[in-house]
């Protein structure tokens, strides 16, 4: 089977993380971004790490056969700076523009204040001006009322329920993220979030319509290869395949083509891996490495491997 990947930031992982996911048939990823781990100071720190999303980033992942989308936004932690906020904004447009942004994305509420707010619904009308989806990151506290007012600010901005990404979804929020008909992620991400056994009862109990898994494999304690892991886990557990393949691969590719930046096409039939390419004058070899090269792959080819 091939897995995609819809939650991940891989700036955070190493190359070998690469390796792993493609060799467990991970063949598409999506990068939102979000907060690093310690305050941002200034408006130049979120433009060099967004030009490394939509950069390095995605020719990194390539260099290891694995196609790179991201979703572009300021993050809900950081929205309570209001000096770095209003800067961002300002920067946001041009790189929800650039080649393979999804969504506008991670947005949403962190501690739910006014500030998270404010900048959450003007994230929503850029959005909507720019047609794009929308990935919402939901709250690690208060998770229920934070992810029930993720969704009524949606529908009061008027964005249709199936062009918006609810994630970090549980067992407290599934039923209503799935009633209200949007796209229900869900995080398998150890002690914090989902864990694999729970996931497996989550599609025993809802089926697989409008969900699917992602790691949000980052800094912390968290598993790049949480996807296959966890497919392979309901298969043992008794999940039939097409459930399976709908919540590791395909409702992520319907919900994210949506906005034409994204595309199966990408990686059934992707250009050669010469790992001697340039990026910026940098390769993604070190010391004296052996470089990997490969002609084009193609679909048959894929199937036959």
């Amino acid at each position: 089977m091939t897995y995609i990947d819809p939650h991940i930031h891989m700036l955070a992982r190493t190359t070998a993380d690469y390796e792993a996911m493609a060799a467990a048939g991970v063949v598409a990823i999506i990068e939102p971004a979000f907060w690093i781990g310690q305050p941002r100071t200034s408006v130049g720190s979120y433009i060099d790490y967004l030009s490394t999303l939509v950069g390095w980033e995605r020719f990194r992942a390539a260099q290891f056969g694995i196609r790179h989308y991201c979703s572009i936004g300021l993050n809900s932690k950081e929205a309570n700076n209001e000096r770095l906020a209003e800067e961002v904004m300002q920067i946001l447009p041009r790189f929800l523009l650039k080649e393979g942004v999804v969504a506008v994305g991670e947005i949403g509420y962190d501690e739910q204040t006014p500030a998270e707010d404010k900048y959450f619904r003007a994230q929503l009308e850029l959005a909507k001006e720019l047609n794009m989806l929308v990935q919402i990151h939901t709250p690690h506290r208060d998770k229920k009322r934070g992810t029930s007012r993720s969704m009524d600010v949606c529908i009061e901005h008027k964005l249709a329920p199936d062009r918006v990404v609810v994630d970090h979804n549980n067992e407290e929020t599934a039923q209503e993220v799935l009633d209200r008909g949007f796209w229900a992620g869900f995080t398998i991400y150890p002690g914090t979030k989902m864990g694999n056994e729970r996931m497996v009862e989550i599609v025993r109990r809802y089926g697989s319509e409008h969900i699917f898994i992602n790691s949000s494999a980052d800094w912390g304690v968290s598993d790049p290869l949480a996807v296959p892991k966890t497919a392979q886990l309901m298969r043992e557990r008794g999940i039939a395949e097409e459930h399976i393949r709908r919540v590791t691969y395909e409702n992520a590719l319907k919900a994210f083509t949506a906005g034409g930046q994204m595309a199966e096409s990408d990686w059934l039939s992707p250009p050669a891996i010469d790992q001697r390419t340039l990026f910026e004058g940098n390769s993604v070899l070190r010391g004296g490495q052996e470089p990997r090269i490969e002609g084009k792959r193609t679909k048959e080819r894929m199937l036959i491997e």
